[in-house]
């Protein structure tokens, strides 16, 4: 097994303007995955505009591999819904981890990433420094559906005894 570099704890937020796969709502929920790493959200009832507030934690062993999230609409009888899904990577994450940035002032941007074809940005995506700590805020665009957006929040957790980012 590759040895682990930390983990990346991942704030989902909320959902915008979801799909509807129900009469006139969703019953949805987010899967993320990594690799063999596979986490869920709790269900939000009947809502195309959920919050869920929620925390999923990855233990992230190679940077380079993308990660996958799905939301899907629970249905009690039959097979869930698939609601789109969107894709994105933790390279600029990682880079502004290993940039010196201990003496920077809290707010700081280390690093911002556009919107483009190869990525699944709804809008530009800071790395910021907040309270010590290095976060990212992502609006993802979902995609194999007619519409809707996840917002989501990273935030690394150095372990003790791991490799680390550096």
């Amino acid at each position: 097994m590759e040895e682990i570099m930390g983990l990346l704890r991942i704030h989902v937020k909320r959902g915008v303007n979801l799909a509807v796969r129900d009469v006139r709502t969703s019953d949805p929920y987010v899967i993320i995955t990594m690799g063999e790493q596979k986490l869920k959200t709790k269900v939000i009832n009947m809502d195309i505009n959920p919050v869920w507030e929620e925390d999923l934690t990855l233990s992230i062993t190679n940077p380079e591999m993308p990660i996958k999230l799905t939301v899907y609409d629970y249905d009690t009888f039959s097979m869930d819904d698939e609601m789109g899904d969107a894709e994105f990577n933790i390279k600029s994450f990682i880079q502004a981890l290993r940039m010196n940035y201990k003496d920077f002032p809290d707010g700081t941007i280390l690093t911002k990433v556009q919107p483009s074809r190869t990525n699944c940005l709804a809008e530009a995506s800071t790395v910021v420094l907040r309270e010590g700590k290095v976060i990212q805020e992502l609006a993802l665009r979902l995609r194999n559906v007619e519409c809707g957006e996840i917002e989501l929040e990273l935030e690394w957790i150095d372990l003790p005894g791991c490799k680390g980012v550096r």
